[in-house]
């Protein structure tokens, strides 16, 4: 993208403050702008890590994400606002950081990276920042960066915690020394069951685009064979070694798929769905299994209160002709449920509400919302 702004002062102008640094100087300015880097997803850890590579001159950057802005990405997505809620995260980013910095070419990936793809999109990048946030993704871009030998940097949040480390690094370990094998579907929750703290991708989208300038230009010590922890909550932060198992490396060509292992067979309903349910009239039983105190303060009409913790001491009436709801606040209660459920009633069609109240909310606001 060329700059058309006649006032423009240049690179020499805008960079001043990083060419002057001692062991920077304008040989890794020049290596910033020379250089191509992926950064795949434009959600919490994406947005910082595309905000300072953009105006730190990084001169190729490809947005790779298919999802739209959503009203709960607002709290910890600070580049997008109210506004642009349902449009595409990586053309709305893309929009914004050419005004930051015209320098930069920017290629627009709206799109998932599948295995059918995924190699011949990293093929044109010197590296890959994995801002993802889900394990089927992390895997792909592993073993994609590992055929194609590229240095991929791995970033992970939940709640009040961070990880950072950089993988398949000059012989480095990769992300399948850390994790050989994806966790089961249900055994870790992701940020929209657990929840995070809005700065905290913010901080760790910010320690991956250091580690990508670290790469790019040589500066300093990144973190190949280290994985830094970063506990927020507590203001803590350590190192753990990471050894490089050969065997990870032996990956000649990608799975056919990367989808997670499933140990049960819950099926979410969405929110949208259980509000039709309502809308229509149908016959269901909904079981809130949020605690006691929760349930009081609000919860859905002709909802039953069954907490979670009290769960196996229950017995509920059952009809096996009528589904069977778990909600609870965000998801995660109720997908645990939802999987007791069926096991005591195998008969019944069991379901849990993905994203639970807090979703409900964003949608419907206060539609069907019962309060003492």
């Amino acid at each position: 993208m060329p700059n058309q702004n006649p006032s423009f002062r240049g690179q020499e102008g805008r960079y001043t403050r990083q060419t002057q640094l001692t062991n920077f100087g304008a040989a890794a300015q020049q290596k910033l702008q020379q250089a191509k880097v992926l950064v795949v997803g434009a959600g919490g850890l994406g947005v910082p890590v595309l905000q300072y590579l953009t105006g730190m001159g990084v001169g190729t950057i490809g947005l790779a994400d298919n999802d739209r802005i959503s009203l709960t990405n607002l709290h910890r997505q600070v580049l997008y606002n109210e506004h642009e809620v349902g449009q595409s995260k990586v053309a709305t980013a893309a929009n914004k950081l050419a005004q930051l910095n015209q320098e930069v070419d920017f290629r627009i990936i709206d799109e998932a990276i599948i295995p059918q793809n995924a190699i011949n999109i990293i093929q044109d990048y010197d590296l890959v920042i994995d801002a993802t946030d889900n394990f089927s993704t992390r895997y792909l871009l592993n073993d994609a960066c590992v055929i194609l030998n590229k240095p991929c940097i791995y970033g992970a949040v939940q709640q009040y915690e961070g990880h950072v480390s950089v993988f398949n690094y000059q012989g480095g370990p990769t992300y399948r020394c850390l994790y050989p094998k994806p966790p089961v579907a249900g055994e870790i929750p992701d940020c929209n069951t657990a929840g995070v703290l809005g700065v905290v991708p913010g901080t760790i989208g910010c320690q991956q685009a250091l580690q990508a300038v670290k790469i790019i230009t040589g500066v300093g010590k990144n973190l190949s064979g280290y994985l830094q922890i970063f506990d927020f909550l507590n203001d803590d932060q350590y190192k753990i070694k990471l050894k490089a198992n050969p065997e990870s490396r032996n990956i000649t060509q990608l799975q056919t798929s990367y989808e997670a292992p499933v140990c049960n067979t819950v099926v979410q309903l969405s929110v949208e769905e259980l509000y039709d349910w309502y809308e229509a009239g149908k016959t269901f039983k909904l079981i809130d299994v949020r605690e006691a105190d929760e349930f009081a303060s609000e919860h859905l009409q002709g909802a039953e209160s069954v907490p979670l913790s009290a769960f196996s001491a229950v017995q509920l009436q059952v009809n096996n002709q009528q589904p069977l709801v778990a909600f609870c606040q965000k998801g995660a209660r109720s997908s645990k449920a939802a999987q007791l459920l069926q096991q005591q009633y195998p008969q019944a069609s069991v379901y849990s509400v993905l994203g639970g109240m807090d979703y409900w909310q964003d949608e419907f606001d206060e539609e069907y919302i019962v309060r003492s």
